[in-house]
């Protein structure tokens, strides 16, 4: 829940302040200059969202490798490094860039050139890609830990494909807020307080795997099911209605079956 308000707190301030109409980098710098303070804080609370979802990652890894030991470790440590770099990355990005476009604004003649030779600085390119990478592993942490967690029964199937969904949207953004995961956030944390509508999946009381059925699996439980149902309450066949009485005389001889005369000795 901490996770998800950082998230979406820190998106919000991003959004915030003012911004250039125009895609020019020489005027994106002087907007740089005026509102880095909003970035900066924005960059530190976005870092602690994304410690916080390291963690919450981890926690849930955690809780499905002790139902199925045989998942390997090795998505801990990606979701821990994952989360880190992207929060030190994020912020030691912001910082450079509000030093380069201070130095751009009260330096130099503020040219083109000028511009394309600060914002080109290994410093910034190296940051950029640093918080690439970081943004990739804490996707694939995102995408495997939820499918682990769904395998295992901890999520339902609806949270486990919403937060491989919420995974790949780490890479590819389609708005500035993160609406999906803090939504997937919000949602696991009002499953583990034990309030999901359709009842906390078992496997979390239980202490092991229970994993959910298959498609076709659920269709044979309700034939199963639907058999036993029918077979339970089914009634014996109606007794035939006797015959009525004006049947026996409408009786024609040839219909009348002969009786068997007894030989007299």
């Amino acid at each position: 829940m901490v996770a998800a308000v950082l998230l979406l707190v820190a998106s919000i301030i991003q959004v915030t302040g003012p911004h250039t109409k125009v895609d020019e980098l020489t005027l994106d710098l002087i907007t740089a200059n005026k509102r880095y303070p909003v970035d900066v804080i924005a960059s530190v609370i976005n870092g602690l969202g994304s410690l916080a979802l390291a963690i919450t990652l981890v926690f849930l890894f955690d809780s499905a490798r002790a139902r199925n030991p045989q998942y390997q470790p090795y998505l801990r440590i990606v979701a821990i490094v994952g989360g880190s770099v992207a929060a030190v990355a994020g912020v030691a990005y912001q910082a450079l860039v509000a030093a380069k476009s201070h130095d751009f604004v009260t330096t130099g003649n503020q040219t083109y050139q000028e511009a394309h030779h600060l914002t080109n600085s290994s410093g910034i390119l190296a940051l950029q890609l640093i918080g690439q990478a970081a943004a990739l592993l804490l996707a694939l942490s995102f995408v495997l830990v939820s499918l682990n967690a769904m395998r295992v029964g901890l999520l339902t199937r609806f949270m486990g494909y919403l937060g491989i969904f919420a995974g790949v949207l780490v890479l590819f953004q389609i708005t500035q807020v993160p609406v999906v995961q803090a939504y997937w956030l919000f949602a696991l944390a009002y499953l583990l307080l034990g309030r999901w509508p359709t009842g906390v999946p078992p496997a979390w009381s239980s202490g092991r795997a229970e994993p959910w059925p298959s498609g076709q699996q659920t269709r044979q439980q309700r034939g199963r099911a639907a058999g036993r149902g029918v077979g339970r309450g089914s009634k014996p066949a109606p007794a035939p209605a006797p015959e009525p009485v004006g049947a026996q005389a409408s009786r024609t001889r040839s219909t009348t079956p002969k009786r068997k005369r007894k030989r007299r000795r």
